[in-house]
């Protein structure tokens, strides 16, 4: 890649990654390399995994960048490793060698799974996606205990607490380490809200809390900046299409994948941030599906600030418009309900 190009791909990430929280000024991708830190992709093979390593391949705080799958990895690993930016890459492939791929690692991030295909919900990827969770989430708990874990794997409502109970067993769990990465609704909101109002895309912030799957998902375009003058109609109109942006895509592609190269994007960009956090940048606030206490459901998806050891303050919801109460009060039981099913499904293995 040619410097030139390196650069203004740089640049493109850094114009779109302001912080979820309106009180957060713009922050950009990170450019400067700090500590030494190691970075592990699970399923780096995947639609998701290979824009992924890339990403983190192209991120200057990124030292070491283990990628890992059940097999095609080394591969994925030599194509990223010839590009000429700091860290270095190495390729597992095989059960045999996940220990190896995530020893000393700072932050995991997990893509691995099947995607969503036509007609599919989210829901209906459990019974594959749950159990390749609890492997990796094992292996994690064994091999880099303190490392933050990001997870990707739908469905996330009901991963991250799979995820939660097999930590708790092994005697690893720390709820500031552990997130669901929602940030791809938070991306997508942002698209629709900032295409709406003819606005920089750079310089929207819209929150998005609860889950992330169908009405779970809730924007919080009342606290959308700038602000814009839309319609009741209208943003029940960005709601659902934020809500249903990964059937878009899936339709969108005809029965030949889901979104993987947005959410890969959204992947990059939280654990640029996480990566930031542990590295004590201050003031680095991003939408995340967290063990929580500001709803009575044990996890939820609001404005998390990130720091040395993860999870630093789990922000409030803030004001909501008569229509986000609704919205919120209708999708607590649908998220509680998948909660429960990971809960559940981590109780018998």
């Amino acid at each position: 890649m040619r410097p030139s190009m390196f650069r203004s791909v740089q640049s493109a990430i850094a114009r779109s990654s302001a912080s979820s929280s309106s009180r957060i000024p713009c922050r950009n991708y990170s450019v400067d390399s700090g500590p030494e830190r190691k970075v592990a992709v699970l399923g780096a093979a995947g639609g998701i995994g290979q824009p992924l390593a890339l990403l983190m391949k192209m991120n200057p705080l990124v030292s070491k960048l283990a990628l890992y799958d059940i097999a095609g990895t080394p591969g994925v690993a030599a194509d990223v490793s010839h590009i000429n930016t700091r860290s270095e890459v190495a390729g597992y492939a095989g059960e045999d060698q996940l220990g190896k791929a995530l020893e000393g690692s700072d932050v995991v991030i997990i893509p691995a799974g099947v995607p969503r295909k036509p007609g599919m919900t989210r829901d209906d990827l459990f019974n594959i996606n749950a159990g390749i969770v609890k492997s990796l989430c094992t292996a994690i708990a064994k091999y880099c205990p303190n490392a933050l874990v990001n997870m990707i794997s739908n469905p996330v409502n009901s991963t991250v607490p799979i995820a939660a109970e097999v930590f708790k067993k092994a005697g690893t769990y720390d709820e500031k380490r552990l997130f669901g990465v929602t940030t791809l609704d938070v991306v997508r909101a942002k698209t629709f809200y900032a295409g709406k109002a003819n606005l920089n895309v750079a310089e929207v912030n819209v929150p998005v809390v609860g889950g992330h799957a169908g009405i779970t998902i809730l924007p919080l375009f009342s606290q959308a900046t700038p602000k814009a003058n839309f319609s009741d109609e209208d943003i029940k109109a960005l709601t659902k299409r934020t809500q249903d942006g990964g059937t878009e895509v899936v339709e969108a592609k005809a029965g030949k994948g889901s979104a993987t190269l947005s959410m890969a994007y959204a992947g990059a960009l939280f654990a640029d941030a996480c990566l930031k956090g542990l590295n004590g940048v201050p003031d680095v606030v991003e939408c995340s599906f967290v063990q929580s206490t500001v709803t009575e459901l044990p996890f939820f998806a609001s404005k998390v600030r990130l720091g040395k050891n993860g999870v630093e303050e789990v922000l409030e919801l803030g004001h909501l418009s008569d229509y986000e109460k609704e919205n919120l009060k209708a999708l607590k039981p649908e998220l509680e309900a998948s909660i429960e099913k990971g809960i559940k499904f981590a109780s018998q293995i």
